[in-house]
């Protein structure tokens, strides 16, 4: 397991034909590359750190730049700017098959002729052979060395100088050529292997032909598939499983490698609504059983509160609020993430403020509580943005402080009732209410909503930042 650290990270593509460059900040201080006028800027001074063994997600609309994050890291994107560091290695670059990185991608990319079984340990085996050939190279040609320092002490007691070296020379080259030969012999046992390994795998198992290697393989696939419960499934070709079944596989041939790092690129959204809840689950307790370090993109926010341990919001190709979920709904630190952290999404309004306490709007003033006065004062006689959450409204009397709606849409869900109402004399405001399922409301009908007080956000209008109470 490792640490994953991006370090002021920027990405850009060409521009095509006629088309225009995004905007950037102007104040950003961006290299050549990065700054390019011929280029888009598509990930923009991107700072962050995943903990080891921590489940990140990356969540944000489409088009934010999430996905391009998390091939950047897998090596999949080239960067234009910046470092990622992968536990103490700079993986810059180091292809993806050097990285110690697994991915799960949006559309399962099985391989369609192979079984599940194959397709779980396609990787192990191509991982496994390389890591043999390097180890057995390595290893021999150490032994060998400690042989030769032995012959060369041994020498040197009973020679002259001029004979040592030339025996040195001998036995170096000597060494040299086992060494090669060995390797040679190996890699021709290697190949061997797989191919009676190849040509036997389809015949019944007792005449089937099983290096240690591939016995090896096969304890880590058995080992995968009934922790993820697809053993009965191993037999099967991709275009025999369901959705789920598809997810569960392709989850399985990233953990069968044992990687130091999770990369999963929306892997839930070709799922239907309640089997996406039940995967859910189901991959966040495996990456608590695996510790596993783990980076989560979706663009659904119900995804993302239910399943990090932090939460990077994003928006066009910048963060905008790293936290744990129940920070990001409780103190946004923008607009934009107050807008998108939440189901229903937050109320927005424009009132006035004016000190020591007061907000009014043409419908409604009520008086803050004083927690804010410190941090208000600067803002007497100026426009705020007044956030409420849906569930912070409720259906009250009339009241100067209330204000007063009428009902367009009601969502009967059962176990709540979510209602779309205008503002009586503003139709053009639009806002959600979540009410108890039993009250009882009719479409066209006026009522009157109350505020809390105590969950309210406010929001420069220029800046877009919140504005927190002390």
């Amino acid at each position: 397991m490792a640490q994953v650290i991006l370090e002021n990270i920027y990405k850009s593509f060409p521009l095509r034909q006629g088309e225009k460059s995004k905007e950037t900040d102007s104040e950003e201080n961006l290299s050549s590359a990065a700054s390019s006028s011929a280029s888009n800027s598509v990930l923009r001074r991107i700072n962050l750190t995943v903990e080891d063994g921590e489940f990140m997600v990356l969540v944000g609309p489409s088009g934010c730049g999430k996905s391009t994050l998390l091939r950047s890291i897998a090596g999949l994107e080239t960067l234009t700017a910046g470092n990622i560091w992968v536990g103490d290695r700079l993986v810059n670059d180091l292809p993806p098959k050097d990285r110690d990185i697994a991915m799960v991608f949006q559309n399962y990319a099985l391989y369609p002729h192979l079984t599940v079984y194959d397709n779980l340990a396609f990787g192990l085996r191509r991982s496994g052979r390389r890591k043999k050939e390097e180890g057995s190279a390595t290893d021999f040609v150490a032994d060998v060395t400690d042989v030769t320092d032995r012959r060369k002490t041994e020498v040197g007691r009973r020679k002259k100088e001029e004979g040592r070296r030339k025996k040195e020379e001998e036995i170096v080259r000597d060494s040299k050529n086992l060494a090669d030969s060995n390797s040679s012999n190996q890699l021709i046992q290697d190949l061997l292997e797989d191919f009676l390994v190849g040509i036997t795998r389809q015949l019944p198992t007792g005449l089937r032909y099983v290096s240690a290697r591939e016995k090896a393989v096969g304890d880590r696939v058995v080992k995968v598939a009934q922790l993820l419960q697809i053993e009965s499934l191993l037999h099967r070709l991709p275009k025999q499983l369901s959705g789920g079944q598809k997810q569960r596989v392709a989850l399985g041939r990233a953990m069968a490698r044992n990687p130091e790092v999770f990369l999963m690129d929306e892997p839930l959204s070709n799922l239907d609504a309640k089997l996406r809840a039940e995967t859910r689950a189901q991959i966040v307790q495996l990456q608590r059983q695996l510790g596993t370090t783990t980076i989560y993109v979706t663009h659904d926010q119900t995804e993302a509160m239910t399943m990090g341990d932090r939460i990077a919001v994003m928006n066009a190709g910048q963060l905008q609020q790293v936290a744990q979920p129940l920070e990001l709904y409780r103190n946004p630190a923008n607009l934009f993430v107050a807008a998108f952290i939440g189901s229903p999404p937050m109320n927005f309004l424009p009132v006035e403020f004016t000190a020591p306490l007061l907000i009014s709007h043409p419908q409604f003033r009520f008086t803050l509580p004083d927690i804010w006065a410190r941090n208000l004062q600067k803002y007497d006689g100026r426009s705020l943005i007044l956030g409420i959450r849906p569930e912070h409204l409720s259906i009250h009397p009339p009241a100067t402080k209330n204000l007063s709606v009428q009902v367009d849409l009601v969502e009967a869900l059962g176990h709540e009732t979510y209602l779309w109402v205008t503002l009586t004399d503003a139709p053009a405001i639009r806002m959600q209410v979540r009410v108890p399922p039993d009250r009882a409301v009719r479409v066209g009908e006026e009522i009157w909503l109350a505020i809390a007080p105590e969950k309210i956000h406010l929001f420069d209008p220029d800046t877009e930042l919140a504005i927190f109470p002390r």
